[in-house]
C-alpha cells in the first residue's frame, strides 16, 4: 500500500528514489542492506502496476559479450546474483524464483571485419573471466546443426553465465525485499527537483507534495531526462520503442541460444516445448533514422517489421523457421543514451547529492544488481566499493567522450 504523508509537518526522507521498477528497487534494497545506512528510503513510482515499464516489457536477458571491461564485470556480478537470488532476496520463508536459463548468447559474423570484432571482444571477455567460446564456421555447424553456416566466418557463444530469466519476477523480488527491509513506496509523479546551489533540497510531486531530502536517485526510465533537466542536468537519454514478437515452430531447433543474426535480428526460446512445438521471441533494433519514440502504448506494434525484415532473416539462418505460427507481440521502452548506448551511472557532476541511473539502452534488468549496489555504495560510503563503475559516469557525457560498444543489439 502507498504511504500517505502527514501534511501538518514538513516531510523528509534521507534518500528519495524516483522510479520503483527493477533499478530503483535494487537501489532501495542495497541501501537498506548496508549496515552503515540507517535512514529513511522513499521510492516514488507513478505506475505501481509497472505495466509500461521496461522491466516488465523487455526480453529479460543477461550477457557477458560486451567489448568494455566495465560492462563485462557488471554482468559477471549480475549472473552470480541471479544464480543466488533465492537466498539474496528471500523474505522470511519465501524465496523468489526467476527461472534463469543459461542458454547463452550466440553472435554471428559473416565478414572478416565482423570476425575480427568477435575475436577482439573475446580476448577482452576471456581476460575478465567470462566463459565465451569462439567458433569458426565448422565449429558452429557442429555445435548448432540446425544453423545455416555457408556464409559465416565466426561465432561467439556464452557457454555459461548468459541467458534469460523472468524480468517481472526480478522486479517483484527486489521490490518485496526492499519493502521488507523498510523501504516506503508511494504512488505519485515527480514534477521537479528543487535545487539550491550544488544540492537538491527537495522533491516536488505533481499533487503538490514537497519532500525534503538528503539525496535523490534518478531511476525514472523513460522520464529520466526530464527529471534530470529539472535540476539543470542534461543527459542525452531518449525513450525509444522496441517490439517483441513471438512465434511457435514445430521443427526441431534444439538447444537454441539467444542468437543474434548477421542481419541484427535476434531470437531465443520462450518457455518449454509443447505439443504444438517450441515458442520463440524475436526482435530487431531499427536503423537510427527509423527508430520510433516510445509513446506508452504497449499494445500497438509494427507487424511489417516482423513480416518483411525479422522473419525472412531468421528463416534464412534457421530453415526450421520457414514454417511457423505467429503469436502475440508487444512493445516496450528502451531508454536510449544516444551518445554511446551505455548507461549513465553515479553522481550528477556538480550536483553532489543527485545520483543518476539512466540510459541503459536495453541493459537495465541485467545491470540492476550491480548498478543498484554501486549507487547505494556511493550514497553511503562516498565511493564505489564492490565494482568501480566510474567508466559509466556523467563526466563522459559532459566531455562528449563516448564509451563505445562493438556489438549493440
Amino acid at each position: 500500500m502507498s504511504q500517505t504523508p502527514n501534511r501538518s509537518t514538513p516531510e523528509t526522507a534521507d534518500v528519495v528514489i524516483v522510479g520503483g521498477a527493477a533499478m530503483g528497487s535494487s537501489v532501495a534494497f542495497h541501501l537498506l542492506s548496508d549496515p552503515a545506512f540507517s535512514g529513511r528510503v522513499l521510492v516514488i513510482e507513478k505506475d505501481p502496476t509497472y505495466a509500461r515499464s521496461a522491466s516488465a516489457l523487455s526480453a529479460a536477458s543477461i550477457r557477458q559479450q560486451f567489448s568494455s571491461p566495465v560492462n563485462i564485470r557488471i554482468s559477471l556480478y549480475g549472473v552470480a546474483f541471479l544464480r543466488d537470488i533465492g537466498a539474496r532476496l528471500a523474505v522470511g520463508d519465501e524465496r523468489p524464483v526467476i527461472d534463469f536459463i543459461e542458454g547463452g548468447y550466440l553472435y554471428l559474423a559473416a565478414t572478416p571485419e565482423g570476425a575480427e570484432t568477435l575475436a577482439c571482444n573475446h580476448a577482452v571477455q576471456e581476460a575478465e573471466g567470462a566463459d565465451i567460446v569462439l567458433f569458426d564456421a565448422a565449429g558452429l555447424k557442429d555445435r548448432f546443426p540446425w544453423l545455416v553456416t555457408d556464409d559465416l566466418l565466426a561465432g561467439a557463444w556464452g557457454r555459461s553465465g548468459e541467458g534469460w530469466f523472468d524480468g517481472w519476477g526480478l522486479l517483484q523480488a527486489f521490490r518485496k525485499k526492499a519493502r521488507a527491509l523498510g523501504a516506503e513506496y508511494r504512488t505519485g509523479e515527480v514534477a521537479r527537483l528543487e535545487r539550491q546551489g550544488s544540492r537538491i533540497v527537495a522533491v516536488h510531486l505533481a499533487d503538490g507534495s514537497r519532500i525534503a531530502c538528503g539525496a535523490v536517485v534518478n531511476c525514472a526510465g523513460s522520464d529520466g531526462r526530464r527529471i534530470a533537466a529539472s535540476a539543470g542536468i542534461d543527459i542525452p537519454v531518449y525513450p525509444r520503442k522496441r517490439y517483441v514478437f513471438s512465434f511457435t515452430c514445430k521443427g526441431p531447433v534444439d538447444n537454441c541460444p539467444l542468437m543474434i543474426d548477421t542481419s541484427g535480428a535476434y531470437v531465443r526460446p520462450e518457455g518449454h516445448r509443447g505439443a504444438d512445438g517450441q515458442m520463440f521471441i524475436c526482435g530487431i533494433s531499427p536503423e537510427p533514422e527509423a527508430d520510433p519514440e516510445w509513446d506508452g502504448d504497449a499494445e500497438t506494434v509494427d507487424w511489417s517489421l516482423f513480416e518483411e525484415v525479422i522473419w525472412p532473416a531468421l528463416a534464412m539462418r534457421v530453415p526450421a523457421f520457414e514454417h511457423i505460427r505467429p503469436g502475440r507481440a508487444w512493445s516496450g521502452p528502451y531508454d536510449m543514451n544516444l551518445l554511446d548506448h551505455n548507461a549513465i551511472v553515479g553522481r550528477a557532476g556538480e550536483v553532489e547529492n543527485l545520483f543518476l541511473a539512466n540510459g541503459f539502452s536495453g541493459h537495465g534488468l541485467q545491470q540492476s544488481p550491480a548498478v543498484g549496489r554501486g549507487i547505494a555504495e556511493e550514497i553511503v560510503h562516498g565511493r564505489f566499493v564492490t565494482l568501480d563503475l566510474a567508466d559509466l559516469g556523467y563526466g563522459r557525457i559532459l566531455a562528449e567522450r563516448p564509451l563505445r560498444e562493438a556489438n549493440v543489439i
